[in-house]
This record gives C-alpha cells, structure tokens and sequence, in this order.
C-alpha cells in the first residue's frame, strides 16, 4: 500500500510534462429566475341569467377553470376550493383544471398554445396581471390578461357572456411583447376543463349529400380530435360544433347536463378532447396544420371566437341557447324571415333562355311563392360560354347568346309580378378554360412545378392575396350592377384546396389562415356596400355551414341533396346547432335527381316546410292536382312561418328511429306548429303516441291539421289543455312510410 501512494504521488508530480493542464475555475452559472410577482387569490365569475363560468386565480398567479354549468349564487366560495386527484396536488403532475395551458412549466396535456422563441425554446408559463369588465346592452364583457415574465408574451382571454341567451362567446388575443419574432405552433380560440364521470359526444360528420350526420359517441380516455385540413369547404367532412352530455351514456333532449360548442371559423379547424386521469379538457380553434404563424415584435393575433352554453334539462335546450345567441348575433339579420323561392336550377340546368325564366318566374308567382333565383349558367361568351361547368368561371360578363335581353329584363319581370330576384356566382373560382385563368395564372392556389388539381373542372383563386381579394369583391360588386332590382345572391364554393401554394405569399405556413382572412374582409366590404341584400351561403350544399359564414350570410344552401327522406337525417343534425332560419329547404322533382327516390309530394311540402320553404323544380311539370297541393302548402306555410324563423325548437324523434317529428313554439307559448314524418314502416298496429313539448299546460290549444281534407288524428280541430298534449293524448296515425302531417295550434 504505501509503495501505491509513493507512485501516484510521482505519477501526479510528471502530469506537467505529459501536457496535462489542472482544470481552470469553471464560470459561474449566472442563470437567474425571473422573478414571479404574487398576486391577490381571487374568482372571476363570467356569467349569464342560466350559466357560469368560473376561474379562479391562485397567490401564485396561475389562472386555473374549476367551474363551468350552472350558476352558483355564491361564486366566492370557489377560492378555498381543491381540484386536486392527490395530497400532492394535481398540478405538480402536469394535470391541474388550466384555464389556458401552455407548452411549458408542469403542464403535459393537450395545449391552448405552443409557442417556438426565436433562442428555440418551446417554454411558456403564464401569469395572472388583471382583468377588467364591461356593459354594453344584454352582453358582459370580461377580458383576463395573462403575461409570460420570461419572454414579454402576453394573451388576453375575452369572455363575452350573453345574458339572456345564456351563451358565453370566447377567444384569445396573443401578443408578442417581445424584441424577436416569435412562432405561434398552435393557437387556441379557447379551453375548457370539464370533470364528470362519463362524456358523451354528439358531433357531426358526412360528405356531400349526406351533411351534418349525427354521431354519438362515448369517450374513452386518451384524445378524441375533430378536424379538416381541406381549407375550403371546410364542413364538407365535418362541422366545428359538438354537444357534451356529461355522466350519461344516453343521448337525451330533455334531461341531463349537456355543453354545446361551435367554433366561429370557415377554415381549418380542430376541436380536441383530451382525456386525463381527473378531467377532459376541450381545446379548440384554427387547425395549426401546416400553419405555423409568426408573430413579429409588437403584433397581435386575433383567433376566431368559440361559442359556448350549458344546459341542465337536456340537449334539446342547449340547442335552444344556441338558436337565440344566433337570431340576436350569430346571424346576419337573423330575427328576419326570408321569401320562399323557386331556383332555377334543377328545373334548368344551363339550358334556358329568357323566355325560359319568364315562364318559371309566372308560375312561381302564380303559386305564391315570394322570390325567383337565377343559378348557374347566365355568364361567359365565345368559347368559354357557361354551357357547363366545364368553362367561363371568372368571365363574369352576361352570356350575350342566351340572355341578349340582359338580367334586368328578368329581375324587372320578377320585381313586376312581386317576386324578389336572386342570381347565383361562384367568385372563388376559375375554370382553366377562362380569360382570367388565361390572364392571371399567378392568381391561383398551386405548388410551383406541380400539378395544378381540378375540382369540378375548375382552380380555386388565392384569397390570401389583396388583388383576388379586390377581384372578388368586384365579382359580387359588378353583378349587383346589372340591375338595381337584385334582392339576393346565391354565392357557391364548389371545391377545397389541393396542392396548397401562394404565388403572393412569402411566409407559405400563413396560406391557410390568411385564405380565410382574406374570404371575411372581401365579406365585410360587401357587407358595407351592400347591407340589405340577402345573401345565402352555398358550398356544394352544405359544405360551409359555421357561425364564421353566418356572421355575413342570411342563411345556407343545406344540402344539394333534396331527397326528403335523406333531408330529414340533414335537416335534424343542422338544428342541433344551427337555427331553422338558416336552412335552405327545397321541394324538388321525382324521381329524385341526387337519390332516384319517389316520394309524395306532400311528404316533400311538409319536410320543406320545417325551414325557409323553396322549390327547385320545372312548374310546368306538376300536374293540377300537384299545382293545387302546392298552392295550398305555401299559404298554409305563410300562416306559421314566423315560428320557424324565430320560434323554439323541440325535437321530439329523432330520424334514426324510423320516424321523425319535431314542433317549433313561439315565445309567449300561445301558438306551435308540429309536424310528424313516417320514414319506415313498422306496423299498420302501432300507433305512436308523440310527446309534445313547450307547450303552456294551463292553456288550451285548437289543434288543426294542414293541407290535407281529412285528418290523420281523431282530434283534429278539437281543443286540449297544453298538459295533454304534452303527456300521452297525442297520437296521430301516420303507419304508412311517407306519410307526413303538420298540425297548427293556438291558444284560445
């Protein structure tokens, strides 16, 4: 041992002249933590008549969400409350209740944002720094501000609660208070935490001719995400809405808690719901697919708004919340009640002449309907005349040949015969086969040296860029001007984006946000200049149905699909979110042009009927008795279609049972309409009895079948007490499959 210790000692004493060097102090760390400023605990209740939602705000200035549902008198008593799963504390796990959770700090879930500093660090933690409150009218304002004290960022959370409504309209504000541009990777409108035992979602799928299909689905843990990255058209596969029954696995209308939520957005979207060991947590917001956005020093991003309600007696009132908020805000001029039309379409095609529309526009007046619609095919010369959807899209000058007589001729025949007219356009897009495909091919969306994909034979314009902005503001602009008499605009969107690419934009990662941005300003300028005109939104039917489109369209084109049974599965899952005022319903031919079904053409009336009533057919076609039934379906129509447009909705059956009824009821509950559909026979035995629904039961209302001679109910033109109406006395006899009524009642 000792002749050890005198080697090593040798050993170390020749290290110098080995080359060895002893280490040189190494520099001190000099990391600091910023410091975090504490801050009062406090609650911050957003609320409305019906609804609460509470955040509650810790010493250490972390926003946390520990209530959403009814409200409690007594919010306060929320600042001593425990969401934890552990004696350690939820949050030491990365699992708390967050209002708005960020990549960074603890937090390991489904973030509101992910955020790339230009140092590439992916961390960011947000801090409480106050909020304020506003009044204006019926709506509360409540903004949260929150600040990262490491890197400047700060988001503001705006809750605006509708009071009578009970909606809660959110989204975010984010800004880079930094010195550097920063990368925005994801970028929620707004987050939820919601605790239960069991979550049952209702969400809505499809694809064209099948829109708005009602999935309900039980969720496991781990994540259920909901989402498009097609761009345009972005309902075709999906809708950015959702209904949450929470501790059930039953889907019900009247009974149980239930949160709805619709995103605001007509682009990419997604809806994530991450299920943790003690919560689900509900992001939503603008789809970061492909979209990476960078925030320069200073700028602010703006996300779309997110629609919020809870309801405690059952889907069918969440729905109800929803159509209210719509009618006051959600849709343009949505309190109005717009005409019953005839479209020329399917009765057309791009076959007509003037002498054509004339006809149809006589008939259409001749059964009462209100207003006549022009659809495709009135544009484009020479070569590339619109004589199919093969050529002339961006030649929007009058096709000279078919109409030498110019759209005020037709538009002032209508206006004669007191209809309103309407004209059809398509701005977004371009046929290859055009002048401005020809003049402008810088103009379309395409990925340079690749192909350029075709979708119903036509490109799709590059919103993004301020030109095509202005080019299709012009299109809407110069099409008013071919008549001072033009009431209404059809505006079509036939395909969704492929091969993504901007010829104008330098930052490609901003193509599918600002695509969007870009449709909203030309929709606001047209708004401006053209506030009065009705405009129905139509994307291959019902491609764009969202509160974004809404916020500038009367209604939507729902479905190309006009079979009546298939509307009935369209039509109830649009109502789940969407008000009836909105839907375009139209009565067509048989058979059927999208299914080949034969249905009666009462049955086709009373389906119709339960939106905003159209036709989409050749008049002369219908025989007299079919002139007559159609004569008599409009004006019954016009006796209660003010309480489709701005009554409450009951569903009463769903149509995944085989039949399919519904009643609108108007506000002071003295007069309802109920229509009842049999869509599959089960048995000439079974009468079933329907359950009506918000009906005053101390009144009593005459009930009166329409357009029929003899009634399908013993009661008919009777009178009962609201109470027996609702609970087992009414039970109409419709066996047959197709057969359809609609009762009329009203309080004596």
């Amino acid at each position: 041992m000792k002749r050890f210790f005198l080697l090593l000692s040798a050993a170390l004493l020749l290290l110098p002249a080995i080359g060895y060097s002893a280490p040189k102090n190494k520099k001190k760390d000099t990391h600091t933590v910023v410091a975090i400023p504490t801050v009062e605990a406090q609650v911050i209740a957003v609320e409305t008549e019906g609804v609460q939602w509470l955040f509650h705000v810790d010493k250490a200035g972390v926003l946390r969400c520990y209530h959403f549902g009814k409200r409690i008198a007594d919010p306060g008593q929320f600042l001593e409350f425990s969401g934890t799963r552990t004696r350690h504390g939820a949050e030491k796990y990365g699992d708390a209740a967050m209002a708005w959770p960020t990549v960074g700090g603890r937090y390991n879930n489904e973030p509101a944002l992910h955020v790339k500093y230009a140092d590439g660090s992916h961390n960011t933690e947000l801090y409480y720094t106050g909020h304020e409150v506003s009044v204006a009218d019926d709506v509360t304002t409540t903004t949260i501000f929150l600040k990262d004290y490491v890197t400047a960022l700060e988001v503001a959370l705006v809750y605006q609660a509708w009071q009578k409504e009970n909606v809660i309209v959110s989204h975010s504000e984010i800004k880079n208070g930094g010195k550097k541009s920063v990368e925005l990777l994801e970028y929620a409108s707004s987050f939820m935490p919601v605790k239960a035992d069991k979550y049952l979602l209702t969400h809505f799928w499809g694809h064209w001719g099948s829109e708005m299909s009602v999935d309900h689905e039980l969720l496991g843990h781990d994540k259920k995400v909901i989402e498009t990255r097609i761009g345009v058209s972005a309902t075709k596969l999906n809708n950015p809405s959702f209904l949450l029954s929470l501790d059930t696995e039953a889907y019900n209308e009247r009974y149980g808690e239930v949160i709805a939520g619709a995103l605001a957005w007509s682009g990419n979207f997604k809806l994530c719901f991450d299920r943790t060991i003690s919560q689900l947590n509900i992001c939503a917001g603008i789809n970061p697919y492909a979209s990476a956005y960078k925030l320069a020093a200073g700028e602010t991003f703006t996300t779309p708004d997110m629609i919020w309600t809870w309801s405690g007696n059952g889907a069918g009132q969440a729905s109800r919340n929803l159509h209210a908020w719509a009618r006051v805000n959600g849709v343009y001029g949505g309190e109005k009640i717009n005409p019953t039309l005839l479209n020329s379409w399917e009765g057309a095609y791009f076959n007509f002449n003037a002498a054509t529309l004339i006809s149809m526009i006589d008939d259409a007046a001749a059964m009462g309907l209100e207003m006549f619609v022009l659809d495709d095919g009135w544009f484009g010369n020479g070569e590339y005349a619109r004589n199919n959807d093969r050529a002339g899209l961006g030649d929007w000058e009058l096709n000279t040949q078919k109409l030498p007589e110019g759209i005020d001729y037709i538009a002032s025949h209508a206006h004669e015969k007191g209809l309103k007219f309407g004209i059809w356009i398509e701005p977004e897009m371009v046929n290859p086969k055009s002048n401005l495909a020809n003049a402008h091919p810088d103009w379309v969306v395409r990925s340079p040296g690749r192909e350029i994909y075709t979708g119903r034979n036509q490109w799709l314009l590059d919103l993004s860029n301020p030109a095509v902005q202005d080019f299709v503001f012009g299109v809407f602009d110069r099409t008013m001007q071919l008549s001072d008499k033009i009431d209404y605009i059809k505006w079509d969107c036939n395909r969704v984006v492929n091969s993504f690419g901007s010829d104008w934009q330098k930052d490609q990662d901003r193509f599918f946000v600002e695509y969007v941005q870009g449709y909203y300003k030309v929709l606001r300028r047209v708004r401006e200049k053209y506030p009065e005109v009705i405009i129905q939104c139509c994307s291959s039917g019902g491609s764009r149905v969202d509160y974004g489109q809404l916020a500038y369209h009367n209604e939507v084109w729902t479905s190309d699909n006009t079979d009546a049974i298939c509307r009935s599965r369209i039509q109830y899952g649009t109502s789940l979110i969407y008000p009836a005022s909105i839907m375009g319903c139209h009565v067509s031919a048989v058979p059927n042009h999208q299914s080949g079904a034969i249905t009666p053409l009462k049955f086709r009336f009373d389906m119709a009927c339960a939106g905003r009533l159209g036709m989409e057919l050749q008049p002369k076609d219908l025989s007299d008795s079919e002139r007559d039934l159609a004569d008599r379906c409009i004006k019954s129509y016009k006796q209660y279609r003010d309480l489709v447009f701005n009554g409450d909705l009951y569903r009463l059956v769903a149509p995944e049972e085989g039949r399919y009824a519904l009643m609108y009821v108007s506000q002071d509950k003295r007069r309802a309409v109920v229509y009842g559909f049999n869509l599959s026979y089960e048995s000439r035995e079974i009468f079933r009895t329907l359950h009506l629904d918000g009906l005053n039961p101390d009144l009593r209302y005459k009930v009166n079948e329409l357009n029929v001679d003899k009634s399908c109910w013993w009661g008919n033109g009777k009178t009962f007490t609201g109470d027996f109406l609702m609970n087992g006395g009414f039970n109409p006899y419709l066996y047959k499959t197709y057969s359809s009524a609609i009762f009329y009642l009203e309080a004596e």
